[in-house]
């Protein structure tokens, strides 16, 4: 069994590996083996009975545990296994915190340190109170719109219009106890959000042939209710295009994108953003649109989650709740399965969704056949390189993908069959060298 984000392997014992034990707690839990090389062979430890005793006695005494540690032989061969389970509570060595990510220790300092603090005793960033933040600072037109938008989906009391501001803002769970403002209420509701949240904006950029090639771009402020719809009306007034085609006699004019995926990848981006962090950023291109915000997916997930059917699991609770309220998202985690709908019903490629830098990046492509697409596709190297050839001339043949690349007959008969079962390539033409094979018109 080879190492990975929940086992560690160490030849000998040092007090140090207190460190690993401390970020396996803080995490999701694990088990360092002591005695096992990092390839995971059993070399072995003599002082097996010593460590026994040892270990946990330092585990209790440094960092609060109580751990199972358990004697275990291979081949004639002692070693050590330490399991750790995942603690509800921040576990701290020597004053230091530390945490386990992937196959790695990390020390937790900083912004990194905050969040995992405030996320252990179960507040979000969204939660922070305001303390100098008074109702002054809250929008009145921006609380009235909201009562607009939620009465019209029927997701609020009918008499909420009645409602005092401070009241209203109580039953969204947006000021405390103590009565003090929450950082989400004055993102939502706020004169100027980027005073007490300075990432609290949005940023679109029209590029050229590259990243360091910026054209010209938008800063969108404001509170973040109103963000997506001033968004989608700079894109459509400046940045994108609505190419004009007919259906029968009906001229069609939609977006080069889709707009329920544009709208429903803003969504997310404001709605999940880590505002303890950078921006949300909108790249634009000439061949494709990619949409970054900061913040991980919640442990455990990963991008194929979020294309199979999964329920909701916003970051930012309270702020999640109040646009669902306003009718701009739904609770059922559907917001995904919308985008690649929407993106399949247009003739396009399904969006990229990736986990990049620290966030979560959405890529809308224009062209099924480009590379960057054609190497998300469960297709091989070969058939990447034979499907760009086809795009370049036109076609290919039997004989040509051999060429290609370098492989016989059986392989390129196997490989061409293989792209045509998934609806890239279609053959023309029925037996000998006429045969070819060229892009399946979506």
């Amino acid at each position: 069994m080879a190492e990975d984000q929940n086992i560690e392997y160490k030849e000998s014992w040092r007090d140090d590996y207190l460190k690993w034990i401390c970020g396996f707690a803080n995490a999701q839990g694990g088990k360092i083996f002591i005695g096992i090389d990092d390839k995971g062979v059993v070399t072995g430890v003599e002082d097996f009975k010593k460590l026994l005793e040892d270990i946990p006695n330092k585990a209790i005494s440094h960092l609060g545990l109580m751990l199972d540690v358990n004697h275990l032989t291979k081949n004639k061969k002692h070693f050590i296994e330490i399991s750790v389970q995942p603690s509800s509570v921040p576990i701290s060595y020597a004053g230091r915190y530390y945490y386990r990510s992937g196959s790695t220790k990390q020390e937790l300092k900083g912004n990194a340190l905050h969040q995992f603090l405030m996320k252990k005793i179960g507040m979000s960033w969204e939660q922070r109170p305001i303390p100098e933040a008074t109702i002054k600072d809250i929008d009145e037109s921006a609380i009235r719109n909201f009562i607009q938008k939620a009465y019209t989906n029927h997701r609020i009391a009918d008499n909420a219009s009645q409602t005092d501001t401070i009241t209203l803002l109580k039953n969204l769970d947006l000021i405390n106890d103590n009565g003090e403002l929450l950082l989400a209420a004055l993102l939502l509701f706020g004169k100027k959000p980027t005073r007490y949240s300075q990432s609290a904006y949005f940023k679109i950029g029209k590029f050229g042939k590259s990243e360091a090639d910026l054209l010209f771009q938008d800063i969108v402020e404001g509170n973040i209710l109103e963000m997506a719809d001033k968004v989608m009306a700079i894109l459509e007034s400046k940045y994108l295009t609505r190419p004009i085609s007919y259906k029968g006699l009906l001229r069609m004019e939609p977006l080069e994108y889709p707009e329920p995926a544009l709208r429903e990848a803003i969504l997310n981006a404001i709605i999940h953003k880590d505002y303890s962090e950078t921006t949300v950023f909108l790249s634009i291109y000439d061949h494709k649109l990619t949409i970054w915000n900061p913040g991980r997916l919640p442990d455990s997930w990963n991008a194929g989650v979020l294309k199979a059917p999964h329920h909701s699991r916003p970051r930012n609770r309270c702020i999640a709740d109040v646009f669902f309220k306003a009718g701009y998202i739904e609770s059922w985690g559907r917001g995904i399965r919308v985008m690649l709908e929407s993106c399949k019903e247009a003739g396009l490629p399904e969006p990229i969704i990736e986990e990049y830098l620290d966030g979560v990046q959405v890529t809308f492509l224009k062209d099924t056949y480009s590379e960057e697409y054609l190497r998300t596709l469960d297709i091989n190297e070969r058939q990447v390189k034979a499907v760009l050839y086809v795009k370049e001339k036109k076609s290919i043949k039997s004989s040509e993908y051999q060429l290609l690349n370098d492989v016989g007959k059986s392989v390129a008969t196997d490989e061409l069959r293989d792209l045509i079962d998934k609806n890239i390539l279609e053959k023309q033409g029925s037996t000998g060298r006429g045969t070819k094979f060229v892009l399946l018109i979506k």
